[in-house]
């Protein structure tokens, strides 16, 4: 263990005691802990340049006044009972750092002292309809180790940097051909970019494209991360309402605000209220953007997982006028913490891309890349979302069903389709009384208020069900109806 301590050799206050007081201010303030072992005076003395003396006569010091103790053959530890003058030793600083006032923040560092605007969800209910995490039970851990493994013992290259920012190029290959197939995306691999997830590529695109004080177009209810990442870009948000057919282009069109440069929407399963975007309106938001020059989010975060129905294939895949980003996650359909996902670009906006993401974080982590490549060309990916569809598949109906049984109070709004549903109940309650009531019964319950730009019109619910089984969405829904009822 080494120490950075400074000392100096040239003061009136002898070294040791200079060691002494360094070690004592350090106990007392917490920076070293009760039970952590000290070096040795042996390595101490050498770290530091000074006689292994000097450095025994303040740990002797420090062991007579109760600070250290010695275990023979063990070595040197901070006590685990401080002496009883604690309270009345040296001053130290028992408050946590407040940062330095007087450093300004930049005006995007600003945007961010919100802590509203990052406040994580309750997780810790019995029963939790939480949106986003899938059913990591399921997930087939044992082959991804030994995908894993592969990597680890016979490729040294993971361990190295990579030349290419822009992600393992076979994966990209893999990546190109799996979204052409599944979901009708007309790209190349050097049109895909990996990045760290959904949230990363939000980042980059903003960064990229919007400026401080241009306009963004979002749907209204939307999604809470890209709100987030678009008003820290200093960007002025434009709500489009959502009815049953998707966001309502025709807002767009009006002119309202006559230079919209970014739109981003989610077409395929709307966040949060499931709408399927219509082919009609899907192609007046093409015809829209290639007329104004502005450019088109498409978030495709989970729609892997449509039920009974066909796949709707991507608005990338409409586009003739190369205006849509298209944006894909492997966080929903294999596990949150594996933190890569993509971007397809238009052709013209490759190598801004590359070098931005090489800005941001220089690449993607290897090993997982390499991994998720055999993951994806050994078929892995796609029989496991088969099984995911048909479980999920299983826990909507189940959900469904439940939620029949408190009548007409409930109205189920959405397509069958995504991880979770949106609900809308007929109650005197507020939304915070419902969350409130439903956690006393150990029911976790999100209200979609927080999804809307302008008002929302309130008792409306999100609903997660692909982490919960059967038995526990029945008897979720069995507590909603105590609350509601």
């Amino acid at each position: 263990m080494d120490f950075a301590i400074n000392l100096d050799p040239q003061a009136a206050l002898p070294l040791y005691r200079q060691l002494y007081d360094e070690l004592r201010s350090r106990i007392l303030s917490g920076k070293l802990t009760p039970g952590q072992k000290l070096p040795s005076t042996r390595s101490l003395s050498k770290f530091l340049s000074i006689s292994r003396s000097t450095v025994t006569q303040s740990y002797e010091q420090l062991l007579s006044e109760g600070y250290l103790h010695t275990t023979l053959g063990s070595g040197t530890f901070v006590c685990q009972q401080l002496p009883d003058d604690l309270n009345n030793a040296i001053p130290i600083q028992s408050t946590p750092h407040k940062p330095n006032s007087s450093i300004p923040l930049s005006t995007y560092g600003a945007s961010l002292t919100d802590s509203a605007m990052f406040r994580l969800p309750d997780v810790t209910a019995e029963i939790n309809f939480s949106y986003g995490r899938p059913a990591l039970d399921k997930f087939p851990s044992y082959l991804w180790r030994k995908l894993l493994s592969r990597h680890c013992r016979f490729n040294p290259d993971v361990l190295n940097y990579t030349t290419d920012s822009m992600g393992y190029q076979p994966l990209r290959e893999a990546i190109a051909s799996y979204i052409s197939r599944s979901r009708a995306v007309q790209c190349s691999p050097d049109q895909i970019i990996i990045v760290g997830g959904s949230q990363q590529a939000l980042d980059l695109i903003t960064r990229l494209v919007i400026d401080r004080g241009d306009w963004i177009a979002i749907e209204d209810p939307g999604y809470l991360g890209a709100r987030r990442a678009f008003l820290a870009a200093g960007a002025c948000l434009f709500p489009v309402p959502v009815d049953s057919s998707g966001a309502m282009v025709s807002h767009l069109t009006t002119g309202i605000i006559p230079n919209i440069k970014l739109v981003y929407v989610t077409p395929s399963h709307q966040f949060p209220t499931g709408a399927l975007l219509s082919l009609k309106r899907r192609l007046e938001l093409l015809a829209w953007a290639q007329k104004s020059g502005a450019m088109i989010i498409e978030d495709d975060y989970d729609s892997e997982y449509r039920y009974g129905e066909r796949p709707i294939p991507a608005l990338q895949g409409l586009d003739q006028g190369n205006s849509v980003i298209y944006v894909g996650t492997f966080s929903k359909v294999l596990f949150p913490a594996l933190r890569l996902g993509y971007l397809v670009v238009p052709h013209n906006l490759t190598q801004v891309f590359s070098r931005a993401k090489w800005l941001c974080d220089r690449q993607s982590a290897l090993l997982e890349q390499y991994a998720l490549t055999d993951f994806i060309n050994e078929g892995h990916l796609e029989r496991h979302i088969r099984r995911m569809r048909s479980l999920y598949d299983q826990r909507r109906r189940s959900l469904v069903q439940s939620l029949s049984h408190l009548g007409e109070r409930v109205k189920i709004i959405g397509e069958n389709a995504g991880m979770h549903l949106m609900i809308k109940i007929d109650t005197a309650l507020s939304d915070e009384e419902i969350v409130q009531r439903a956690a006393l019964l150990g029911l976790g319950v999100g209200a979609a208020n927080l999804y809307y730009l302008k008002n929302s019109p309130g008792g409306e619910f999100v609903l997660g069900y692909s982490e919960l089984n059967e038995q526990q969405i029945q008897e979720g829904v069995q507590r909603l109806a105590k609350v509601v009822n």
